[in-house]
Formats: structure tokens, sequence, C-alpha cells
């Protein structure tokens, strides 16, 4: 068993220690915050991270930085900001009640009608004022692709994102001052070298290495493996479930790490989606708009990849591309480790291959190879904050005019993300011509009987998958080389 630390849990929240010790673990930042605190700048609107009302912004080390991200803390459980520093819309103000740049930015330009959701477009925008020092109005839009109004219309909270860096630099919360030596002093002190354990309702466990994660899988293996919570907060907020015992992968300091070995990319399982992105995004930069258009940065910033894998939603806009790509993941449990192609992953709607005690600890990524024919296309009713109806990735290896090698994967098709086995095989070295896709399309029947729900009717998404297919033909009949591009629909 890993040694343990109790005496609860501890962060940092406007220069000062906070410790709590007498809370459920599933208690939400947003509820400790409202309830405890009385900070009620801080609104609970949707209360499954997509309306960016209760948006705050976590700081936590890197190295000799503090990397601040704006995160949902309706969906983000209490015990998850254990050594981190929290911001909150109050905090911005300074000593003598002057406004931060961001809030006077919001004022001058009109940025507020009803002010229900300003302390999260605030807090985004703070989060931006940190990390750039001119966003363009692109940086900002996306900035604030995760929090929505009813009044403004947009352009006036846009317009303060672009005038916030015109103001003088304030004395409290510059980024000179985010990264204060007394900050970084701060989190260096309440930084866990042991596993933190709660004993409060059902129980909490965050592990500091890959060895202490695994015994404690093993241990209990009907614990739930808690990763970002951006899933798992609504089973709490929304389905008001009891939970069992929970298990945190977010201070293993082995499964954040990104690293290139054998001709992948690995990445471990407490790699936020945000990082992941970066990492592959840069590798394949045809999928920029994909990442982009998946949740929202405060939901990026809070879930990670592997999570996304684990959870196994049938929707899920990672494992198309993934699966396409011939991902593979580590699964381990105890000091046992075993490699799975992704797609064996997934045996039915949220049921998965996995032994009890055992969890995902890495996925694996091929890097890009010369004349691989790729791209990953989302179908959705919205650009920003929504679910696909239908999303289809496509890996083609085109030789000598024919069709070497091809693998297609659908989400929103059926139960689970999987691939379309019976349309590679029609396409197998047939030649690379638009007639031999038409020719394979009606295969697609056969892989998928997708359903009708509130996103698309069955017919539409059989139609779709179909054109999807058309689409990367006409897209890459040119060449077999060029780069390909990733658009909405």
């Amino acid at each position: 068993m890993a040694d343990t630390e109790q005496g609860g849990i501890r962060f940092i929240l406007d220069g000062e220690q906070v410790s709590v010790g007498d809370l459920p673990p599933t208690t939400t930042v947003l509820e400790f915050l409202r309830e405890r605190l009385g900070r009620t700048g801080t609104k609970e609107g949707c209360a499954e991270g997509d309306c960016g009302a209760c948006t705050v912004v976590l700081g936590e080390l890197d190295g000799q930085r503090i990397v601040y991200r704006a995160v949902n803390s309706c969906v983000r459980f209490l015990p998850t900001v254990d050594g981190k520093e929290l911001v909150t819309v109050e905090s911005l103000r300074a000593a003598d009640g002057a406004l931060h740049p961001v809030q006077q930015a919001m004022v001058d330009c009109h940025g507020s009608q009803c002010g229900f959701c300003t302390p999260g477009f605030v807090m985004s925008l703070f989060a931006l004022y940190l990390n750039e020092s001119a966003p363009d109005r692109e940086s900002v839009v996306r900035t604030i692709a995760g929090n929505l109004c009813r009044c403004t219309g947009y352009r006036p909270i846009i317009d303060a994102g672009l005038r916030m860096n015109a103001y003088p630099a304030p004395q409290a919360w510059s980024r000179i001052d985010a990264q204060d030596g007394g900050r970084r002093a701060a989190l260096r002190a309440i930084r866990r070298r042991q596993t933190l354990t709660l004993d409060s309702g059902p129980g909490f466990y965050a592990p500091v290495s890959a060895e202490e994660l695994a015994g404690l899988v093993q241990q209990h293996p009907d614990a739930v493996v808690l990763a970002g919570g951006t899933d798992v907060g609504l089973w709490v907020t929304k389905q008001l479930r009891d939970l069992p015992m929970l298990i945190y992968v977010g201070d293993v300091a082995d499964l954040k790490q990104v690293r290139e070995t054998g001709g992948t990319l690995e990445i471990g399982a407490a790699v936020s989606l945000t990082d992941a992105f970066s990492a592959i995004v840069s590798r394949y930069p045809m999928l920029e708009e994909v990442a982009d258009r998946f949740g929202s940065p405060p939901v990026r910033n809070s879930g990670t990849l592997v999570g996304n894998i684990a959870n196994g939603s049938p929707i899920g806009d990672t494992m198309p591309f993934l699966i396409a790509l011939g991902a593979t993941v580590q699964l381990r449990r105890g000091s046992r480790r075993r490699d799975l192609p992704l797609e064996s992953l997934y045996l039915g709607y949220q049921k998965k291959l996995l032994d009890p005690g055992e969890f995902v600890e890495t996925v694996r990524v091929p890097l890009p190879r010369p004349g691989r024919l790729f791209a990953c296309y989302k179908v959705s009713k919205r650009i920003d904050q929504d679910i696909s109806g239908i999303c289809g990735a496509f890996a083609f290896d085109v030789e000598d005019g024919r069709i070497a090698s091809a693998r297609i994967a659908y989400g929103g098709m059926a139960a689970t993300v999987q691939r379309a086995a019976h349309t590679e095989a029609a396409l197998a070295r047939k030649p690379w011509t638009r007639q031999s896709i038409a020719a394979a399309l009606p295969a697609l029947s056969q892989d998928y009987a997708p359903i009708t729900d509130m996103r698309a009717s069955r017919e539409y998404r059989m139609q779709v998958a179909r054109n999807l297919l058309d689409r990367f033909y006409l897209e890459h009949a040119a060449s077999t080389t060029a780069p390909c591009r990733v658009a909405h629909v």
C-alpha cells in the first residue's frame, strides 16, 4: 500500500492557504465557493459544463512557471484542486477596489446586460489575459466558445477581449504578478509527495505515481477511476448518483507526459485534452478544427484524452480519428501491462474489454507517414459546443493508383465507435477512383444500423456517412501526397 497523507484538501486562494477536510469528495468547486465561502460571483447555470457561468481559473506549477487555465467549477470535484491555486472573479478586485483590465474592458465596451453570465466571461478572458499579451479576434472567439450569453450578442464581449490589454497593467494579477516567486513558493509548499486520502463520504485517493495508482485500482476494483470529471461530474450534478470510492489520476506525474517513442506519440492518462490535442495537431495539423470543436476550452482544460477513450461514448469525437490512424492503448492491472488496438477495447455500449482492477494507462498514436491520406469530419447542428450527429475519419494508403489499405471509422453510427470492416474490404486493392468509392458505399449498410435520436435520423446518418466517404475521395483525388483539410459540415 502506498504511503498516504491525510489532513484534508489544500489549495491557494487570494494568496492564502485554504484547508478543507470535512466535505464529501464529490462536492463541486462551485458548491464550495457559493455555499461555504459565500463567493456567489461564480454562478450555476447548467451544472453540466456547457454554459460557462461557473468558470474559474486554476493555476498549477509546471517546472518554474505557473500554468493558468479556465475550468468549469460546476463539474470539478473539490479534491482535484488540491495543490493548485484557485482564482475566482472576486480575486480580481484590487485592494483599493479598482477593476482588473478585463473587468474594465467589459464595462467600457458594454459587454454586460443582465450580468448573470458576466463573471464566467470575465474569468475566461482573464485566463487569456494571463497567457497572451496581444490576442487576435480568432483567439478571443475561441476563448469564449464555452461561455453562453442571451443578452449582448457577443460583439461587445469580443470587443472587450480585444481591448483588455490596452489598459495599464494592474498591481495584482498582471502577467508578471501571476508568476511571482511568492506564488510559486506557496504552491511548492503544498505540493503532495504522497497519496492524498480522504475518508469522508465514499472515500477518495489521489496517488502521485503510476505504481501507486495501479495498486489502488487493483485493490479497489469497484472504485471510479476519475480523470477530468467532465463526464463523471454529471453523474452527480444531473443524475444525482451516489458514487463509490474515487481514485484520481490527475496528480500522477508519470502519466502527465507526452513523448515520442517507437514511431508513436505516447500520451498518458493524466494528460489534458488541451495538451493532448496540442501534441496531436502539431503532427496532424488537419485535425485542428476537430480539436477546436471538441467541447470548449474549459472542458478541454479539465478533461483528458485517455478519459474520453476510457469513457467509450458512441459519439466521442476522438475515437474515430484515433481508430482510423491505428492507435493502440496500454492497459494496466497491478504490474501487468497489455497492449490492445483501440477498436478492440469496445465490446458494446459502455462495455469495455477491461478486467476488474484494470485501467487505461496510455494511448499510442502512430506518427504520420509519407503518402497516407487522412481526414476527419464532424457533423453537428452547431459549430461550437455541440455533440456530433456523426463523426467520420478516413486513413488511406494509395500505391500505384490502387488502394493499398483503408481504415474507416465512424462515431454516432453504432453503440460504439467502430470501423467499417465491410466497406474497407470492398475497397481493398481497388483502383483509386470515384467508381470504386461508389461501388463500396452500399457496404456501409452492412457495417452499421444507426438509430434515430434527437441529433439525427437513421436515414440522415447513413446518407451523411456515404457522403463523407465520397467527400474524402473528392478532396484527395488529385494527389496521394497532398495534406488534407478538416472542415466542418
